[in-house]
């Protein structure tokens, strides 16, 4: 499914901009089903992650460089299994402050993570999750612009001017919002480049999901990993189609958690 050619970057490469989209990592209850989807689906590899976090982990590669976090969801903490996008900070406890006074929660950190650096993971003012983290020795996603790699995250919430100031005021984002009557949608950009995009969907919001990020993974060709995810046992959710970034479909995989597949314009 994915050619892992591409822009592996070496240990000594520089850390993530303040702000940028630098990690994802995923919780789940099986975590060998769970390789064996993403494995089939990218043509990830895999390896032990840092002992010290709770619970056994792995980390997800591509031609030797990371790319995203599997860990094990505790049995008593009933949460979903989802998707989960980190953004870089230079100082976790400062930007965890700044969650917190501009209306988000920190439900876990900021706290040391041996081998990865300093972390913690809160949600805005609309209930989405997110993680803000500093690397040490681990600084990200160490492969991008393969298929395989995390390409765009995007969040779906109530609407967006709000829950939009409120990144932009902790990560330091600035807005282009998209002029229309009846698509509310919000770009966030960094240094002139966009990194992120808000999505207002009002009563679409799904209900038992509420306001989330899903992150876009790029892929070949997005008809062909379609089929792919329901030969493996996952879902369709909403079927490919085109648009502004590319060809695009969500999905989800054998336990719910949901992304989506893009295949970049042609």
């Amino acid at each position: 499914m994915t050619d892992a050619r591409g822009s592996a970057r070496p240990n000594g490469r520089a850390p993530h901009a303040p702000g940028t989209p630098c990690w994802v990592s995923l919780m789940v209850r099986s975590p060998a089903a769970t390789e064996e989807f993403y494995g089939a689906l990218f043509g990830w590899e895999f390896r032990p992650g840092p002992r010290q976090q709770p619970g056994p982990s792995v980390r997800a590669l591509l031609g030797g460089g990371e790319v995203a976090g599997i860990g094990l969801l505790p049995p008593d903490r009933h949460l979903p299994v989802a998707w989960t996008p980190y953004f870089a900070s230079a100082d976790v406890d400062r930007t965890a402050e700044a969650v917190r006074s501009r209306g988000g929660t920190i439900g876990v950190g900021p706290l040391d993570v041996a081998g990865t650096g300093r972390l913690a993971i809160g949600s805005d003012p609309s209930g989405a999750v997110f993680g803000v983290r500093r690397a040490s020795a681990h600084l990200g996603a160490a492969v991008t612009g393969v298929p395989g790699t995390p390409a765009w995250h995007e969040l779906t919430t109530f609407e967006s001017a709000t829950v939009a100031k409120f990144y932009e005021t902790v990560f330091g984002y600035d807005e282009e919002p998209v002029v229309s009557a009846d698509f509310d949608y919000v770009t966030l950009h960094l240094d002139g480049r966009p990194v992120a995009g808000v999505h207002g969907a009002g009563g679409a919001v799904p209900r038992d999901r509420g306001p989330h990020w899903t992150t876009y993974f790029t892929v070949t060709d997005t008809d062909d990993a379609v089929d792919h995810v329901l030969h493996l046992g996952g879902q369709v959710l909403t079927p490919a189609r085109d648009g502004v970034r590319g060809r695009t479909a969500v999905v989800a995989d054998p336990e719910g958690a949901r992304f989506a597949l893009l295949q970049g314009p042609r």
